[in-house]
């Protein structure tokens, strides 16, 4: 197998095996236990010496990348040639796509995380981190509200990106499982229900949110995704 991919059934993993699966590439995958602290095993290190996942190895290219953003931007670069999941470079689309990139890493990916640990995971209840980190979560999801309906008025389309779905949709349907966790309804932002049950019905995003098991959450706030 050329491709073998380091996961979790986290937001990070799922990324990973859903653009994989929309690629129609094989793969090798290595579930990890973040419980565990598998990730800082020293054999996991040599692989990413931030200990973190995802990590993906692609043999045919002797390549070794993590960073969920990096790795599907190069997956895209590398096995996307016709652009079906990703935009060319130089054009608006692509210009968008980049912005949208590092919106998720760097404001929802962080913001939600940090609120979900917080309020689930914390050995200790933080009332100000937890209120802060829920409101900008929230803030957040409403500008992702706003991406939908001006990209729906040029292109009149439901995806986060010019007239279909790429990397940033799927950098954001990894988030959706966890919203449960904070007790803010998905109903709440119109758009991004809309967008999200028409992302999780495409076979492939299905499949992806199978590997390498299911989400630990899901409720009837969210559309369904089996």
């Amino acid at each position: 197998m050329s491709i073998r991919t380091f996961i979790a059934n986290s937001p990070n993993g799922y990324k990973l095996s859903i653009y994989l699966e929309l690629l129609g590439l094989k793969h090798e995958t290595t579930s990890i236990s973040l419980h565990d602290n598998e990730q800082k095993q020293e054999w996991f290190l040599k692989l990413n010496p931030n200990g973190r996942i995802p990590t993906l190895v692609d043999e045919s290219t002797n390549t070794t990348i993590s960073e969920s953003a990096a790795i599907l931007m190069y997956l895209a670069d590398t096995y996307d040639k016709e652009r079906k999941f990703s935009y060319l470079h130089g054009t608006k689309e692509y210009n968008k796509m980049l912005e949208l990139i590092f919106f998720q890493m760097s404001g929802i990916g962080p913001m939600q995380g940090q609120a979900n640990w917080f309020l689930v995971y914390a050995p200790e209840k933080i009332p100000y981190a937890i209120e802060r980190y829920t409101n900008e979560t929230k803030r957040l999801y409403s500008v992702l509200e706003e991406v939908l309906k001006r990209n729906n008025e040029e292109y009149g389309s439901d995806f986060l990106v010019g007239p279909h779905i790429s990397i940033p949709d799927i950098l954001f349907i990894g988030w959706i499982p966890f919203l449960p966790l904070l007790g803010i309804k998905l109903s709440a932002y119109p758009r991004v229900f809309k967008w999200a049950s028409k992302v999780l019905e495409i076979p492939q995003v299905k499949k992806g949110f199978t590997i390498p098991a299911n989400p630990p959450i899901w409720d009837d706030s969210l559309p369904s995704y089996n």
